[in-house]
């Protein structure tokens, strides 16, 4: 096939129409690689798992096509809509035409309304008006007629209209009229040998949970409890679950009238408790001939515990390392649906390509420790209305101890713990509260300050190596607001945020403010908590994005991701965890995490030993402030890829972080709006994301454009990648060494980067 092409179609049905043309006959993209991949894997392995072949002419399919148009086209009211096909072969390639003489579209005249039930009749004509389509003056559309009574069907259902069903509504259509108009009538009927539907109440409740993973024996071994509370009969054959934390995601309130939300309500959360693996609910008409409905909600539950044991190699195009990690999980640890977690994980990262043997270059060893709570409600001393509406409400208890060590410079220990409250206000509103934030940090520096190398790594890096050598404690509160994250996965029109805040200090500081004492954080005379002193700061940061939808797979995403940590009282600076770093798979994808800025920072400037700089390597480019935009253009590739579907993306990065303390003694890494400019790090590059329903893999490849470590139009190093490359690079080691200079950095990763 050469080219498929439709004429004369409205062009507002245009690319519709185009659907309705087998897909065995279209031709492939004129750029697309489908087809050449087809054709190369074919001929090389003899196998069909990459690409499609080149699609054959047939006339049965251009047959079936041009009358799908054709019905297509009468759909939107163009009754009188003729399609002929046109075929044209040359060189063994085939144009095939659709030429479409749609005619003068039918509108609608007049809508009437025949609805047996009088009390069916009010709901409707109430309700019509935020839902309808079906206007008279419209152009006449048979989508606008399945619209309404789909939602006519949902609107019964939603009023205690348990029996109702969608055969229920029926359309007649005249369009033997003058002018092209035609009249709609709109019935619906009333069940056979009844003057009108019945509303239909909840009765009494049976939940019914099964004895073992493997479900339900024969009814007749199924012995009901014989009690019930609140008209909720609760029966636990496993013996493994309370009744409160499942009867209190049951929506289908006894005494309340029937709706089909609640029903669906009740699904989504029973299914959100991660402790079923099926649910089922049906319904039982009362025997004494009420009009009273009565759920019989099974519940099949999913194996409670699991041990998983996962390994990562985070790879860079100047780093490697091994991580690995033993997960437990127990879903249904105290018989009310709680998570518990206990993780145990440990990792390497050495630096590759300078000569030197991968064990001789590990410069980092990690180690934590980490226990999860997560309770599936808001664990408050208050009531919470409505809890669970809009989503899984959970209350999450948390604990970690972790361990870092940097080779010749560091140790690190940090015992976090905390409380947290998650809640979705609506579908695309969620809220994170942690009202208690505990963290203890200690250890410190492994180097003797009062040696040459210890005074010289201060000298070069006094910010930061103060803060590896200070040991405090932070009390605090957190607080996220997440809008739209329940449309990441499609590809919709939206506008993404997140934003959060970290606060610490400001109960410490009112505490000892009352107990007394003149502290002065300048001069180093710090307020303390149990000896230590604490930590006093506020740290925002904001994620923007805005997904624009191109049709198909086609996606373009914009990304605005900045924060600020600014301490103050009792602090002169955030804590090193709070830091901010620029680079890696997910930020500025040209440079490898920890590796761009802060500003203008140069290693070989600020840190002239090359021993130094070895030493620290990952430490000396953070800073209190960050800022960074992405643009991404993302796009199908193979939609047949090894069963799964190769998507690509182009993006564009620009971004740094920066120092906002006057006092950093480094003015070049300091935020000026000014030389904003000229302290940007860009990058571009393409991405290749492989897509398998349930993972993403991706693998980007950047490329520098604009190192800002440099000065003048020198920081355009995209010159030097096509003229003279290895030169500058020979040059940079000889001055950076043990860092080389890498135009192009490459980036693994699962997920897409935002």
């Amino acid at each position: 096939m050469k080219n498929v092409e439709i004429d004369s179609v409205p062009k507002q049905y245009n690319e519709e129409a185009l659907n309705y043309v087998q897909k065995d006959i279209r031709p492939a993209p004129r750029f697309g690689i489908n087809v050449g991949l087809y054709n190369l894997f074919y001929g090389l392995f003899k196998t069909k798992a990459v690409g499609s072949p080149a699609p054959l002419l047939d006339s049965a399919l251009v047959e079936i096509s041009r009358s799908q148009i054709e019905k297509f086209l009468m759909s939107k009211g163009y009754f009188k809509a003729k399609v002929d096909a046109e075929i044209a072969v040359e060189n063994q390639r085939a144009d095939i035409r659709f030429k479409a003489q749609p005619g003068v579209p039918f509108s609608v005249n007049a809508v009437r309304y025949e609805i047996a039930d009088s009390a069916m009749q009010k709901l409707y004509v109430a309700s019509k008006e935020q839902f309808t389509h079906l206007r008279s003056g419209m152009q006449y559309d048979d989508d606008s007629l399945a619209y309404e009574r789909e939602q006519i069907y949902e609107l019964m259902k939603q009023n205690g209209y348990y029996d109702f069903l969608r055969p229920y509504v029926k359309f007649s259509v005249d369009s033997n009229l003058n002018n092209n108009k035609v009249n709609v009538s709109l019935q619906v009927d009333n069940p056979e040998g009844r003057d009108q539907h019945q509303i239909f109440t909840i009765g009494q409740t049976n939940i019914l949970i099964a004895p073992t993973t493997d479900g339900f024996p024969q009814r007749d071994s199924i012995r009901l409890n014989p009690n019930s509370f609140r008209d909720i009969r609760f029966t636990d054959l496993s013996g493994h679950f309370r009744r409160n934390p499942i009867v209190r995601y049951d929506f289908l309130k006894p005494g309340d009238i029937y709706d089909i939300r609640n029903e669906a309500l009740t699904y989504d959360r029973l299914y959100e408790l991660n402790v079923f693996k099926n649910v089922k609910i049906d319904y039982l008409k009362a025997k004494d001939s009420s009009n009273r409905v009565e759920p019989l909600i099974r519940l099949i539950p999913q194996k409670r515990m699991s041990n998983r044991i996962e390994g990562e190699v985070p790879f860079n195009a100047g780093t490697v390392g091994f991580t690995l990690s033993n997960t437990y999980t127990n879903n249904n640890i105290f018989r009310g649906a709680e998570r518990f977690e206990f993780q145990v994980k440990g990792g390497l990262q050495s630096r590759i390509g300078n000569g030197r043997s991968l064990f001789s270059e590990i410069y980092q060893r990690d180690f934590s420790v980490s226990a999860n709570l997560a309770v599936p409600r808001l664990m408050v001393p208050f009531d919470v209305p409505l809890m669970g509406k809009s989503g899984m409400p959970f209350t999450t208890f948390s604990s970690s101890y972790v361990y870092s060590l940097q080779k010749d410079l560091f140790d690190r220990k940090v015992f976090l713990s905390s409380i947290t409250y998650d809640w979705v206000e609506t579908k695309s509103k969620r809220h994170s509260l942690t009202p208690l934030n505990f963290e203890y940090r200690f250890g410190g520096l492994l180097i003797d300050t009062t040696t040459v190398k210890g005074q010289e790594l201060i000298a070069a890096n006094l910010y930061n190596i103060n803060l590896l050598d200070r040991r405090d404690i932070t009390l605090g509160v957190k607080y996220t607001y997440t809008v739209n994250a329940n449309k990441l996965l499609s590809n919709e029109d939206f506008i993404y945020f997140r934003g959060n805040i970290d606060m610490a200090g400001n109960l410490l500081q009112g505490l000892t403010s009352i107990t007394g004492g003149n502290h002065d954080a300048a001069a180093g005379d710090y307020a303390k908590v149990f000896g230590l002193p604490f930590n006093q700061y506020v740290r925002p940061e904001v994620d923007l994005r805005y997904y624009k939808g191109l049709g198909g797979a086609r996606q373009f995403v914009a990304r605005l991701n900045a924060g600020a940590g600014y301490a103050y009282g009792n602090s002169r600076v955030i804590p090193f965890e709070k830091l901010f770093f620029a680079g890696g798979s997910n930020g500025v994808r040209a440079w490898q995490a920890r590796t761009l800025g802060p500003g203008n920072y140069n290693r070989a400037e600020r840190i002239p030993n090359e021993e130094n700089r070895r030493t620290l390597y990952g430490i000396d480019q953070l800073g209190q402030m960050h800022i960074e935009a992405n643009l991404e253009y993302r796009y199908m590739l193979l939609d047949k890829f090894f069963g799964a579907q190769l998507k690509g993306a182009f993006f564009l990065d620009a971004g740094n972080v920066w120092n906002i303390n006057s006092n950093n003694g480094q003015p070049e890494t300091t935020f000026k709006f000014a030389q904003l400019g000229n302290q940007l790090g860009i990058g571009t590059g393409v991405g290749f994301r492989y897509d398998v329903d349930f993972f993403v893999f991706r693998f980007d490849v950047g490329l520098k454009l604009k190192d800002p470590q440099f000065r003048g139009n020198d920081q355009w190093v995209i010159k030097k990648f096509f003229s003279g490359g290895q030169e500058f690079k020979d040059e940079y080691f000889r001055t950076h060494s043990p860092d080389g200079y890498r135009f192009v950095q490459y980036n693994f990763g699962i997920g897409l980067p935002f």
